[in-house]
């Protein structure tokens, strides 16, 4: 049995400079970083007991007998990928999908490592995010930028650039008691409406090229916000400052990335002292952070106290093994090689090897 734990992410700048479309040409980059709020990916392999050879638990519950029966997606190509049969697969996750953190990469991330894991293989963090971007915008043709698998994997608050040749993770390194009091200046709210993040994407994807001057001063915000975190003698302040005018910038590349409810919690809690914000992801609803001063956060909370306050925490670690039990596999159909088995002789001290004698 394989449990993987995988971090979601919030991403603060350069969202939308991530789509190859445009990185190819003009280059990208992003800042953001993990938290501790996870999804939980568990596998093992099901014994034959049942009417199915697979089961599949996420928000249905699947089970099948051919790999092209699974209704999942994700799951299925990643099934057929890596050539993975015989599977009990449960998903559980501490925060709802369509919200804006990342979560089906962080998903793609966690269950391409438990698959390789089942077969006795090692991926390191950046294989698992090559694997899952694969996965999500080749294999499944799913529409969006590459920050997000990315994040997941490597874990940590860092900046991602990109161009022509690929990218390049680079960790953000903060005075630790700065980096501690940036995360008690921000503030994560759910807003309790879901979005498609897909139908935004797209939209927004189409924009790109009347965006070009936008993106490329979104790109240029992030290198800025680095330099206000590195820099012990910048105000920290000016970072919420800067996400305040990262999303009015945000907002002007398509229409759908706001709405008027969303509109209406901003403006609340700048009101309430607040110096700055964004919705998280593609846009349309989900979570919404805000950068807010400790002694201002209690007004904001009053002010959005008909919306979901979650408290985190910055993680570091990225997906990770929290649980592995290995087991010897036999594919259906193939005969299990009894000469093959070998066991450790308390007695005699050493390993043994099955003898059979024919």
């Amino acid at each position: 049995m394989i449990i993987t734990k995988t971090p979601f992410r919030m991403s603060f700048f350069g969202g939308g400079t991530d789509f190859s479309e445009f990185f190819k040409e003009y280059g990208g980059s992003v800042l953001s970083t993990t938290f501790d709020k996870y999804c939980y990916v568990t596998v093992r392999h099901l014994p034959r007991f049942f009417e199915y050879t697979s089961e599949i638990c996420y928000s249905q519950i699947e089970r099948v007998n051919f790999i092209s029966e699974v209704q999942h997606p994700m799951i299925r190509e990643a099934m057929r990928e890596l050539d993975i049969h015989e599977i009990r697969l449960t998903y559980e996750a501490d925060l709802p999908k369509h919200s804006g953190l990342g979560t089906s990469s962080s998903f793609a991330v966690g269950m391409l490592n438990a698959f390789h894991l089942i077969k006795g293989q090692y991926r390191d963090k950046k294989a698992l995010a090559d694997e899952a971007i694969y996965l999500e915008r080749g294999l499944c043709k799913e529409v969006g930028g590459l920050q997000d698998q990315i994040a997941s994997s490597f874990g940590g608050l860092n900046k991602i650039t990109f161009d022509s040749t690929g990218y390049r993770v680079d960790p953000v390194i903060v005075y630790p008691i700065r980096k501690r009091k940036l995360n008690s200046n921000l503030m994560l709210f759910f807003t309790g409406f879901a979005r498609f993040s897909f139908d935004i994407q797209v939209s927004t994807r189409k924009c790109l090229k009347d965006k070009i001057q936008d993106l490329l001063e979104m790109k240029s915000l992030t290198e800025e916000a680095e330099k206000i975190l590195v820099n012990p003698e910048r105000d920290l302040n000016d970072f919420g400052r800067l996400l305040d005018y990262s999303w009015k910038l945000k907002r002007s590349l398509n229409k759908d990335i706001s709405t008027e409810k969303i509109d209406e919690i901003y403006e609340k809690a700048k009101k309430a002292g607040a110096l700055g914000g964004k919705v998280l992801g593609a846009g349309g609803g989900g979570f919404i952070l805000f950068y807010a001063e400790l002694d201002k956060q209690a007004a904001v909370r009053y002010a959005l106290n008909d919306l979901l306050y979650v408290p985190f925490r910055f993680e570091e670690q990225g997906t990770s093994v929290i649980y592995y039990v290995p087991e010897t596999y036999v594919p259906q159909g193939e005969k299990r090689v009894i000469e093959d088995d070998v066991w450790y002789d308390d007695y005699s001290n050493k390993w043994e090897k099955a003898e059979i004698h024919h």
